[in-house]
């Protein structure tokens, strides 16, 4: 007499069906897959079961695509109203007049704006004016302006008034040392009004102080220089800042690769004498 029993053989099946479902249930599926049946429901009546509708499935989320951020000019705007409407350089000297937006005013005797071409190229942004740039109200004319215009000059074959030259902060900081955060915020809207209203193709960072404020990071110059950076959509070169270079002569050529890389981006081409 044969072993098999009807009741046995859907026990069978029912058991087989639990681990089946068991299974799909750890695979993160709500329901039974539409498809061909597994090989244990043979034994199910012939009459066709209905079909048992497939969950919709979860709409995936789609990849982050980040929207540009509004312009921060826009955030700076509000913090000095009427800033929008300086639209030219002289316009923006002018709003910012005897300025005493933050405590360096007392101490300073010009504030140094920024000089050279209203539509440059190429623009130098370095940290703060020192004893010379006070007493003059120019950017860098003291020993390290005397350097960066060797570079500008010998090494890029340009003269100086073809490029645009300003720093972060426009007043001297006493005893040269860096500037705080509340003075850097003080006049960030017009160090970024000054780029927007110059428009270059490539700015040179120049030294550790400007590169950190104008990108926003903590990163040494010495990682940052020699790679290509974006700031407000233009392209960005840190590098050394010639009052380094004063006291550290061998870095030079650091600089020189720097700037061959700024020449090449411009299209222009790289004088002969340059890096002597």
């Amino acid at each position: 007499m044969s072993d098999s029993h009807p009741s046995a053989d859907r026990r069978t099946l029912l058991a087989t069906l639990r681990d089946y479902v068991e299974q799909i249930r750890e695979e993160g599926m709500d329901g039974l897959p539409i498809g061909e049946p597994p090989a244990a429901a043979s034994p199910l009546p012939s009459r066709e079961p209905e079909a048992v509708p497939r969950p919709a499935p979860e709409a995936q989320p789609r990849p982050t695509v980040k929207a540009e951020p509004p312009a921060r000019s826009v955030e700076l705007f509000s913090k000095y109203p009427g800033l929008e409407a300086a639209g030219s350089l002289q316009q923006l000297h002018e709003f910012i007049g005897d300025c005493r937006r933050c405590k360096l005013w007392p101490m300073r005797t010009n504030l140094v704006f920024g000089v050279g071409n209203e539509k440059a190229e190429l623009m130098f942004v370095g940290e703060a004016p020192g004893a010379d740039e006070d007493l003059r109200g120019e950017p860098f004319v003291g020993r390290a302006g005397q350097l960066l215009t060797d570079i500008i000059e010998r090494g890029m074959g340009m003269p100086r008034s073809e490029v645009y030259i300003c720093n972060v902060i426009k007043c001297r900081p006493p005893g040269n040392r860096n500037p705080e955060p509340d003075e850097v915020a003080a006049c960030e809207p017009f160090l970024f009004r000054q780029i927007e209203l110059v428009r270059p193709r490539v700015i040179v960072g120049l030294g550790t102080f400007a590169v950190q404020a104008l990108l926003k990071v903590k990163t040494p110059i010495s990682k940052l220089r020699g790679n290509w950076h974006e700031l407000r959509g233009i392209r960005m070169m840190p590098t050394f800042h010639p009052a380094y270079l004063l006291r550290n002569p061998a870095d030079k050529r650091l600089v020189w690769q720097d700037i061959q890389l700024v020449m090449k981006e411009l299209g222009r081409p790289i004088p002969r004498r340059g890096g002597s």
